[in-house]
């Protein structure tokens, strides 16, 4: 019976693990990647209160199809400057928008995503006499 050298078996498993590696690396995503999800649903029904009913944003249609700076809506403030740059991580707005209180400097989700919303609506009929930004009745946005 011939003996095979442990080294060549382990030269074998060691390049395979690299090449495993390589490819690993070069072609899978990195986990600190985020997707942009196609809609993101708001729902007041966490704290009990769902009056209106859910909202459905289109998050993929209003950054390709609006083609909105993603620094119109995420953002990460310091100092009063919104420091947050494409390319930043985006936490969910739940993270820091608590959905039921205000806290001092940071409203309460509901009330955080109608100045927002509303706002650029508004901006939206006001300037570019826009039909597709409803900023009035409730039942445009809100699913009953």
């Amino acid at each position: 019976m011939i003996k095979r050298p442990v080294l060549s078996k382990t030269l074998v498993i060691l390049s395979v693990s690299a090449f495993l590696t390589v490819i690993a690396v070069n072609y899978l995503p990195a986990s600190d990647e985020q997707e942009m999800p196609d809609v993101i649903v708001f729902d007041q029904e966490i704290c009990g209160k769902n009056l209106r009913g859910p909202v459905e944003f289109t998050h993929l249609s209003h950054a390709e199809d609006y083609e909105l700076s993603c620094s119109r809506c995420h953002h990460d403030y310091i100092d009063g400057e919104n420091i947050w740059e494409e390319g930043n991580w985006v936490n969910k707005c739940i993270e820091c928008h608590d959905p039921c209180d205000s806290d001092d400097n940071v409203k309460k989700l509901k009330v955080a995503m109608h100045r927002n919303c509303i706002e650029c609506h508004r901006k939206l009929k006001k300037e570019w006499g826009s039909t597709d930004a409803p900023y009035k009745a409730c039942k445009d946005c809100h699913e009953r």
